[in-house]
C-alpha cells in the first residue's frame, strides 16, 4: 500500500475505527514478526516480544502525532522490546535452546537455495548485537524499510548506521565463508569441529574463520560470491508461522481497543486462516491468524459473531415456540468405495523410465485455506483444500534434526473423491544424494545423521507428490517423531507434466510416475478417512476409501 493509504488507515484507527485498526495490525503484523524473529533467531520468547510489541503500539497510538512515521514508530518499539528482552535474561537462562531456528524457517518458507541459502544461514554466526542490525538491514536491502528508518530504530545517526551496517556485513560475510566450508569436504575442518557441540557462538566463529583464512580448500571456492545486499533485493517477507496465535487483552485500556471481541472475525480473516473458535477471554489458537479478546470479566456483546466456513459455534439459538419444527435430515447415504493403493513400498522405476501419460481431468481450480503456499512445519498444522484440480504436497525431511519413526500426514473430512495422480521432483526420498551435504545420504537421512523411519507398509514418497481433489478435504502434519515438513501447492496438470518429465537428461535424478488411471480405480492416498477423528495421527492405513 502507499503510504497516503496508510496515513489514512492509521488516522482512522486513531479517531476508534475498528476496521482502520484490523487492518493496521494485520498489514504491519508480519514486518514485526520478521524483525523480531531474525534478531532474536527464533528463539522461544518471539513471540512474547511480538505480542508486546503490537499491545504496546495498539495501546499508545493515539500519542502517535504524525500517522507518516507509523512505520519507524512500530519498528522502533519493536527494537526497544528486543533490547528490553536482552537486559531482562538472568544467566540460567541464556543456556536455553531456540524453539525454532529462524535461519531455517527463512530457507524452508521461502525457498530459499544456493546464496541465497547461505546468506540466511550465516545469521546464526553473528552475536545478538549484530542480528539485531542485521534484522532492520535485510529488511531494508529487501525494500521494506528506508535508511533514515534503520538509524531511527538504532536510536543513531545515519552516518552512524553507515559505519554499524559495514561492520555487520563484513562479519556477516565471514559467516558466509564458514557456512560453504561447512558444507565441504575438508578434512582438516572435519577433525577441527570434532570437539564443536554444532551449536554456532563467537568463539567457534573465529576458530573456523582463522582456518579458512589458512586453508586452500576451504578459502578457495569455484563460485563467484555475489554481495548479501544484491541476494537480498525484492526477497519476501518469511510468512507468519501456521498455528501463530495473538492475543491482545487490553482491559479498556484504549478507546479504540473497547469491545474488541466485536472485531475478531475480522482479525481472522486478514492472514492465512480463520480461527477454530472464538470465546471471550481466552487465547485462542488460529491457523497462521490472530485473534484480540476480551479480559474474562468483560460481559460478552449481545449481537452474535458470524462464523466462518470453519469456525466451530455453540449451536444457533432454538426457534421461537410458535414456530413450526426443523424437519429431520434425510439418512445420508454412504459412499461407494473406490480407489486402490498398495500397502506396501513400491519399487522405484528405472531412472530413465519415462512417465506414463497423465490422464486428463476437469480442473476449474482449487480454493486451500494456506493461499497459494501452505508451510506446514509443525505437529497439527494443516490445510483443508476446495474445488476439482491438481495439488503438490512437497517433502521436507529434517533427520539431522531429528530422526526416527516418522508418522505419516492424514487427510480427514474428505468430502467427495481424493486421487493420487502422479511423483516427481525428480528424486524419491530415499534416492542417494550426490554429495550427500550435512552427514545426508539420501533424503531420508544418513549414517551420520540417522534415518526418517516409515511405518511398515507405507509407500515411499517422492520429493513431490500430486494429488487431484473433487470435493473437500483437510491435510494436516502429524510430525511425532522424526522431523519434517510439507508445502502445499494448488497447481494443474501443466505443471505436474512438466515435473514429471523433467529427467537425467535434464539433470535430475529420475524421471517422475504417473499413477493415475483416469477412473475411479486410480490410486487414493494412504491414511485417508471422510470422518474428522479429534487425532488425524491415529488415521489408519488403508486401501480403499
Amino acid at each position: 500500500m502507499d503510504s497516503q493509504h496508510w496515513r489514512a488507515t492509521v488516522t482512522a484507527a486513531q479517531d476508534g475505527d475498528r476496521r482502520a485498526l484490523d487492518e493496521l495490525v494485520a498489514g504491519w503484523l508480519p514486518l514485526v514478526y520478521n524483525i523480531v524473529g531474525r534478531a532474536l533467531n527464533g528463539h522461544a520468547d518471539v513471540d512474547d516480544v511480538v505480542q508486546e510489541t503490537m499491545l504496546r503500539a495498539v495501546g499508545n497510538l493515539g500519542s502517535l502525532r504524525d500517522p507518516d512515521s507509523f512505520r519507524s514508530w512500530l519498528v522502533a518499539i519493536a527494537m526497544r522490546q528486543i533490547r528490553d528482552r536482552a537486559r531482562r535474561r538472568t544467566p540460567d537462562r541464556l543456556e536455553e535452546t531456540e524453539s525454532s531456528d529462524f535461519a531455517e524457517l527463512t530457507v524452508l518458507r521461502l525457498q530459499l537455495e544456493g546464496q541465497r541459502r547461505e546468506v540466511a544461514e550465516a545469521a546464526r554466526w553473528l552475536d545478538d548485537e549484530d542480528r539485531q542490525l542485521l534484522s532492520l538491514w535485510w529488511l531494508e536491502v529487501a525494500g521494506e524499510l528506508t535508511r533514515r528508518e534503520l538509524a531511527a530504530a538504532v536510536g543513531i545517526t545515519r552516518q552512524h548506521a553507515a559505519v554499524r551496517v559495514q561492520r555487520m556485513k563484513e562479519r556477516l560475510e565471514t559467516s558466509r565463508g564458514i557456512v560453504r566450508a561447512l558444507d565441504g569436504a575438508c578434512a582438516d575442518l572435519r577433525e577441527l569441529t570434532g570437539r564443536w557441540n554444532g551449536r554456532p557462538d563467537s568463539v567457534w566463529r573465529k576458530r573456523l574463520a582463522r582456518h579458512i583464512r589458512g586453508c586452500g580448500y576451504c578459502g578457495d571456492t569455484c563460485e563467484s560470491v555475489v554481495p548479501a545486499e544484491r541476494l537480498l533485493v525484492g526477497i519476501a517477507l518469511v510468512p507468519l508461522p501456521v498455528g501463530f496465535t495473538l492475543s491482545l487483552a487490553f482491559g479498556g485500556k484504549t478507546a479504540v481497543a473497547a469491545g474488541s471481541v466485536g472485531w475478531s472475525a475480522k482479525l481472522l480473516g486478514a492472514l492465512t486462516k480463520p480461527a477454530v473458535a472464538m470465546t471471550a477471554g481466552a487465547t485462542i489458537v488460529a491457523g497462521g491468524a490472530y485473534v484480540v479478546t476480551q479480559p474474562p470479566d468483560t460481559p460478552p456483546p449481545p449481537a452474535a459473531v458470524t462464523p466462518t466456513a470453519t469456525a466451530t459455534t455453540s449451536g444457533p439459538e432454538p426457534p421461537p415456540s410458535s414456530a413450526p419444527p426443523a424437519p429431520k435430515p434425510s439418512p445420508t447415504k454412504k459412499a461407494d468405495l473406490y480407489g486402490t493403493v498398495v500397502d506396501a513400498v513400491d519399487r522405484a522405476p528405472d531412472p530413465n523410465a519415462r512417465p506414463a501419460a497423465l490422464p486428463r481431468r476437469p480442473e476449474p481450480g482449487i480454493t486451500s485455506t494456506g493461499g497459494p503456499k501452505a508451510v506446514m512445519q509443525h505437529r497439527g498444522d494443516s490445510v483443508t483444500l476446495s474445488g476439482r484440480g491438481y495439488v503438490l504436497v512437497r517433502w521436507q525431511i529434517s533427520p539431522k534434526s531429528r530422526p526416527g519413526a516418522l508418522v505419516m500426514p492424514s487427510w480427514t473430512g474428505l468430502k467427495g473423491k481424493l486421487f493420487h495422480v502422479a511423483s516427481g521432483g525428480w528424486r524419491r526420498m530415499d534416492d542417494p544424494l550426490p554429495g550427500a551435504p550435512n552427514g545426508y545420504a539420501t533424503g531420508m537421512g544418513g549414517p551420520a545423521i540417522g534415518y526418517a523411519e516409515l511405518p511398515s507398509g507405507t509407500q515411499q514418497m517422492w520429493q513431490n507428490e500430486y494429488f487431484y481433489v473433487d470435493g473437500t478435504v483437510t491435510l494436516t502434519q502429524n510430525e511425532r517423531g522424526c522431523d519434517y515438513g510439507l508445502t502445499v501447492f494448488p497447481s494443474n496438470r501443466q505443471a505436474v507434466e512438466e515435473d514429471i518429465n523433467a529427467g537425467p537428461d535434464r539433470g535430475a535424478i529420475r524421471y517422475g510416475l504417473v499413477r493415475d488411471t483416469g477412473t475411479d480405480s486410480a490410486p487414493v492416498p494412504q491414511y485417508v478417512t471422510r470422518s474428522t477423528p479429534a487425532d488425524p495421527a491415529a488415521v489408519p492405513q488403508r486401501s480403499r476409501v
